[in-house]
């Protein structure tokens, strides 16, 4: 039976309807033949013929049980003859299977109502006995064998609405939850996207920018001193090892199947002399003011951000202002450390020469992201980049 009834809702809607149509047929014809249809001693008078005529009937309008209220008015006509003549089982039967359909696949105004008739009808079925029986003990009876075929199925098919309901709200919910979790898992990829093309062009392009404009600054070196010559060199190299370094950290992060710690770049603020050596090596004149106490503990994200910036902003100034003068200022105070790194613009009346655009975001979503702030512009005749980057914005 369990296999049976998932099987018989895979059936096409017309030919579960014809199912139960000639089902009930059947089982009329059956009770019909062994004589076991009457309800009341009223009931066998009428011919056979006529019981099986509005049994036909009955099952044909059973073809359109889902056509509410067409098929229950119809089907209320039928057994209201046939009640008229004496009522028997088949046709009870035939009526229940109406009333469950009115109350399955009606309208919520419908399953309502079907509740209401319920009741109503089984007081007009007792009533109508009454009136029609001479004996009023068999009228009684004749109600109490009726009842069942008009509360049961309006109370069973309830039963199954409401299961049917539940099942649906919990699909529509299971379905709304897998499209969060794709707009999650999509936000989530987008973000990583984003962090890592902001990795890229703050680490990877600024170590070559710093190679292409070292070895361009060595090879227009013909009577440089050899040793001017070996510290560019050196500084090429030491950019092309860290370049390659952070490449392997990206490429273990994006293999990494989250089982194990993330690989993450080392860069820290600790390490901010190798960027000041590189800008030096590349030709320019870099002050470094570092006003951090050596008891206060940095957290890692603005530890990092501070560097990725000041990395940046020299690999910038190194771009568009070679041989200038820059300063790289860091400073803490009340939970607020702050990045400032300016350099001389060679013609100041001229507008700077901006990079592709990807530089400066990447600066200020990076500062966004800790809830500080970064701007950059010219000061003075200068080029200033300037980011508040406060610890408490750490969590976000």
């Amino acid at each position: 039976m369990s296999q049976l009834v998932p099987w018989f809702r895979r059936l096409p809607v017309f030919t579960q309807d014809a199912t139960v149509a000639v089902t009930t047929w059947a089982l009329g014809l059956v009770l019909y033949v062994s004589w076991l249809y009457p309800l009341t001693v009223g009931s066998v008078g009428t011919p056979m013929w006529v019981r099986l005529l509005l049994l036909t009937v009955v099952c044909v309008i059973q073809l359109f049980r889902r056509r509410i209220p067409f098929a229950l008015i119809a089907g209320t006509v039928v057994v209201g003859v046939d009640v008229s003549l004496g009522p028997t089982v088949p046709m009870l039967i035939a009526y229940t299977d109406l009333l469950y359909a009115a109350t399955l696949y009606g309208s919520r105004q419908a399953h309502r109502a079907m509740i209401g008739i319920a009741a109503t009808g089984t007081l007009a079925l007792f009533v109508g006995a009454v009136v029609l029986s001479s004996d009023w003990r068999n009228a009684l009876i004749a109600v109490f064998a009726a009842v069942p075929f008009l509360v049961v199925p309006v109370w069973w098919a309830t039963n199954i609405r409401q299961q049917r309901d539940i099942a649906d709200n919990e699909r529509a919910n299971t379905a709304q939850l897998a499209k969060i979790s794709e707009l999650d898992r999509h936000a989530a990829v987008t973000s990583e996207r984003s962090r890592m093309a902001r990795d890229l062009h703050d680490v990877i392009a600024g170590h070559l920018s710093a190679i292409a404009i070292q070895s361009e600054a060595v090879l227009t070196m013909t009577d440089a001193d050899p040793a001017t010559s070996r510290a560019a060199l050196r500084s090429v190299r030491e950019n092309s090892v860290s370049a390659l370094e952070e490449m392997r950290a990206m490429i273990g992060l994006l293999r990494s199947d989250g089982s194990e710690d993330e690989t993450v770049s080392p860069a820290r603020l600790a390490e901010l002399s190798k960027l000041v050596e590189s800008a030096r090596t590349s030709g320019m004149d870099v002050e470094v003011r570092f006003d951090v106490d050596e008891a206060t503990t940095l957290p890692a994200a603005v530890d990092l951000t501070a560097y990725r910036i000041a990395q940046e902003a020299l690999t910038n100034a190194v771009k568009h202002a070679p041989g200038a003068r820059a300063t790289v200022d860091i400073r803490y105070a009340d939970g607020i450390l702050t990045v400032e790194v300016t350099n001389e613009l060679k013609n100041p009346a001229a507008k700077p020469r901006p990079d592709n655009g990807m530089g400066l975001l990447n600066m200020r979503e990076r500062a966004t992201a800790l809830g500080g702030s970064l701007s950059a512009g010219p000061s003075e005749g200068a080029w200033r980049v300037h980011a508040v980057l406060p610890f408490g914005g750490t969590e976000a």
